[in-house]
């Protein structure tokens, strides 16, 4: 085990014009579980890869453990990186897939198996360890490529979106039992995906990227309660926050026939942000946001109505509409208006200019 630093890391794919990663700066501390996440194309895969070797550094230091390891080859900085597509042998069986490191390393055959029957009983692995990949499922291959990471004991675990590859239903058990494995083990662990719902329910803290960038790090219930900007308020919460671009007026910003006091910082325009729960829905005769209701998501335990401004309003959503979660009770139609009151106490505000938080 063993703590890692960026120190101003840097990388660009050649003949790109602008850089992959730029200058990130980030500490884990020895058995973290830290998740990095992000779209497509943010840097996060990028940085991950950086740590395993698997691509160079322009400029910047990683250290593990307190060494520094920008120049070292893969092998020698004691990283075990799990893939989305498993990468296991097809013609060796699930217990030589798991000890074929070792193996290489030159451990005993003996050594090797007791390693490899330790990770096997964490993983349940116990009753396939004579099967071949080709006779498993998706789920059971993807524990195969975590066992080959367990048995080598290494100072990381680099992880790079590994669950992808299952279904809905598949990744949600998963993913407990990686969460609860890397627990078990202390293993210092640097986990990668684009799905935030993923990175909030596995990390310890999560590392938000876009454009190269870090944009925040914190934990799950900090970033939801504290997002630094827009992208990382839009980005973080299933549906994401409510960002609502509104003039303000007397120190206050109008949406609708609501006035909300804005900070004494605020410009002429403001960017408010609302989480899907942060509306009660009123009658007539109050002070109030009007929607017409464009789709209604039915999920079981609750519901969520999106709806659109009326048209000519001077304020405007940055996705175009409105999300507000609802009782499941209640029956609305679609092209229903509704009206809308935020929670006064749990609106954000951000620059209009820069995105920031005000």
């Amino acid at each position: 085990m063993a703590a890692v630093h960026y120190a101003g890391v840097s990388h660009r794919y050649p003949g790109a014009d602008s850089l992959a990663v730029d200058s990130l700066e980030l500490d884990i501390a020895d058995g973290e579980f830290i998740v990095l996440v992000g779209p497509s194309g943010c840097g996060k895969s990028t940085s991950l890869r950086m740590l395993a070797g698997l691509e160079s550094v322009e400029s910047g230091r990683i250290d593990i453990g307190g060494v520094d390891v920008t120049s070292l080859a893969p092998r020698e900085r004691d990283v075990a990186m799990v893939f989305q597509n498993y990468a296991l042998y097809p013609n060796m069986t699930v217990g030589d897939n798991m000890g074929f490191a070792l193996r290489n390393a030159g451990m005993s055959k003996a050594d090797t198996a007791a390693r490899v029957l330790e990770a096997a009983k964490m993983l349940e692995l116990e009753p396939l360890l004579n099967r071949k990949p080709g006779k498993l499922s998706g789920g059971q291959r993807q524990r195969v490529a975590m066992g080959r990471a367990i048995v080598r004991q290494p100072k990381v675990f680099c992880m790079d979106e590994p669950l992808s590859n299952l279904d809905a239903k598949l990744r949600v058990s998963t993913r407990a039992q990686i969460a609860g494995l890397q627990k078990r083990l202390g293993t210092t662990t640097v986990y990668v995906t684009h799905d935030q719902v993923e990175a909030m329910t596995m990390g310890d803290r999560v590392a938000v990227l876009e454009a190269g960038k870090l944009q925040q790090i914190a934990s799950p219930r900090e970033l939801y309660d504290n997002p630094v900007n827009t992208f990382v308020a839009g980005f973080i919460g299933s549906p994401g926050m409510n960002l609502i671009d509104a003039p303000v007026v007397d120190g206050a910003a109008v949406v609708g026939n609501v006035r909300i006091p804005v900070p004494a910082n605020a410009e002429a325009r403001v960017v408010l942000g609302i989480r899907p729960e942060s509306w009660s829905l009123v009658g007539d005769g109050v002070g109030s946001v009007s929607v017409a209701v464009e789709l209604i998501e039915e999920l079981g335990a609750e519901s969520f109505l999106y709806g659109v401004p009326p048209r000519g309003t001077d304020w405007s959503t940055q996705s175009g509409r409105l999300a507000v979660r609802v009782d499941r009770k209640l029956e609305i139609g679609l092209a229903e208006t509704v009206r809308l009151v935020p929670k006064f106490d749990e609106v954000f505000f951000f620059s209009a200019a820069t995105g920031q938080r005000l």
